[in-house]
């Protein structure tokens, strides 16, 4: 029976070069061409020069535009606002290019769809010229947009008085201080970073749709609230491979061993080494460490960290870069078979072993999806920007695991680290965090699911592409 949805026009997705917002834009394409539109995936000259992703289970193909840095990206910029000056003029720039580009090909369609990471709000601009329909692609939770929504339209002023706390947005539960994100919290922190969040909402509203890699039954009253001033707003996730979230048809939609992201800007540890150490374990036994991409904790941090992780007799996987392992206390890994370090590893495989029974997280947008995805009660140690606010529904709201204390040095000390396992991995209270998990990635899997609320917004999304007229050919 044909799809109702079914679309064959050409869509082209723009995500903001990192990997923690690529991967996320190619899982949604990757649900999009299921349904017949033919998908370009354009990351940056750099990354696409450097890293190779693995694309061969999916339809999705890869096209570039320029970030202004070809040969050596981000790390070759004088800090963060010339990077992203940079990027939007030469982005600007190439993105209309690469439009032409399809529209004069005569083996390809043209683009008649752009999907752009909300973080590049000039990326409608473009399309508005071109006269093409467009989606902004917001790759944080709900609750944490809100919060920027509100700041950016003048519904929370800032600075916040201290004695405002705790604060009740309408559809938020009561955020303390050290609840909101850190741009809000640590006042004039990364000035760069936190004009870009707000600046997200500078022209959304202008976007045929606001798409959210949320699940809508995760932040139901959040969704709700702001569905009612962002009317084009949709749910679409989890965005991660298909492959993990336990549904037959699915699987064999995406295709059973599409088990890849797609890109890994990092160096990665043979999965195997991890899977064979996890696969000795007992299950629900080994806490799991990373904490994501771009922290940099400091050498005090990474020694009570070692510490705690000996304290609470868990074996553990740490996830640790070669330079903080300078800084682990002596003989810290000549003791038996506890731990495993490592510098980079498959997080979705590992969270996914049945030997893992917890995650100790920075709580980054994606890791926190994957964790309630695959059903792992969490330790949740943010370190900046949206991480405080996701460790809040962590342990308030979805009741899924701890949250860390900070002492007044700033420095989570090794029996908080010790003490917030044990209380995630024994007891009653471990038991109704692992119950709340189940029910969590349940609900994820439902939402994505044939019939779920992020399918049916993704048939919305396609519906709305099927009647869209022709792209104006006047540019």
């Amino acid at each position: 029976m044909e799809n109702k949805t079914e679309y064959r026009g050409h869509v082209l997705a723009i995500p903001y070069p990192s990997q923690g917002h690529i991967n996320p834009l190619l899982q949604f394409c990757k649900h999009l061409s299921s349904k017949g539109p033919k998908i370009t995936l354009a990351t940056t000259v750099f990354i696409s020069n450097t890293f190779k992703p693995n694309l061969s289970t999916t339809s999705v193909q890869l096209d570039t535009i320029s970030d202004g840095f070809d040969d050596g990206g981000f790390a070759h910029a004088e800090g963060v606002a010339d990077y992203l000056t940079k990027l939007e003029a030469a982005g600007s720039k190439t993105l209309a290019e690469l439009i032409l580009k399809y529209k004069d090909s005569a083996d390809d369609d043209p683009i008649d769809c752009i999907v752009y990471d909300s973080f590049l709000p000039w990326a409608l601009d473009v399309a508005k010229e071109f006269g093409i329909p467009s989606a902004a692609f917001f790759t944080q939770a709900c609750t944490v947009n809100y919060i920027y929504y509100c700041v950016h339209h003048g519904l929370l002023n800032l600075p916040i008085p201290n004695d405002s706390f705790p604060l009740s947005i309408p559809g938020l539960h009561f955020l303390d201080i050290r609840d909101m994100p850190s741009f809000i919290s640590v006042e004039g922190s990364y000035p760069a970073y936190f004009e870009m969040v707000l600046n997200q909402f500078s022209n959304a509203h202008k976007a045929d749709f606001m798409l959210f890699t949320a699940v809508s039954d995760l932040e139901e009253e959040v969704v709700g609230c702001m569905s009612k001033v962002c009317p084009s707003m949709l749910t679409i996730g989890p965005t991660i491979p298909p492959a993990y979230l336990n549904n037959e048809h699915m699987r064999i939609k995406f295709k059973d061993d599409d088990k890849e992201y797609g890109f890994n800007l990092f160096e990665s540890e043979a999965s195997g080494v991890c899977m064979e150490w996890l696969n000795k374990k007992p299950p629900g036994s080994v806490v799991y460490v990373s904490f994501g991409s771009m922290a940099n904790l400091s050498g005090k941090q990474i020694e009570e960290l070692s510490m705690g992780l000996k304290a609470s007799n868990m074996y553990f996987l740490w996830v640790i870069r070669a330079s903080e392992q300078e800084n682990l206390p002596d003989k810290f890994e000549e003791d038996d078979d506890k731990g495993l370090l490592v510098k980079w590893c498959p997080q979705l495989e590992v969270l996914a072993n049945q030997a893992v029974g917890c995650f100790f997280t920075h709580c980054g947008w994606n890791s926190v999806i994957e964790g309630l995805s695959l059903g792992v009660p969490m330790v949740a140690m943010p370190l900046w920007t949206d991480q405080t606010t996701n460790a809040k529904l962590v342990e308030d709201v979805w009741k899924v695991g701890v949250r860390v204390r900070v002492d007044e040095n700033g420095i989570v000390g090794r029996q908080e680290i010790s003490g917030c396992i044990k209380q995630v991995m024994e007891g009653e209270r471990a038991k109704e965090m692992k119950y709340n998990a189940n029910k969590w990635r349940n609900a994820a899997i439902r939402a994505i699911s044939d019939g779920g609320s992020s399918d049916n917004n993704i048939d919305r999304f396609m519906s709305k592409l099927k009647s869209s007229p022709p792209p104006s050919s006047s540019k």
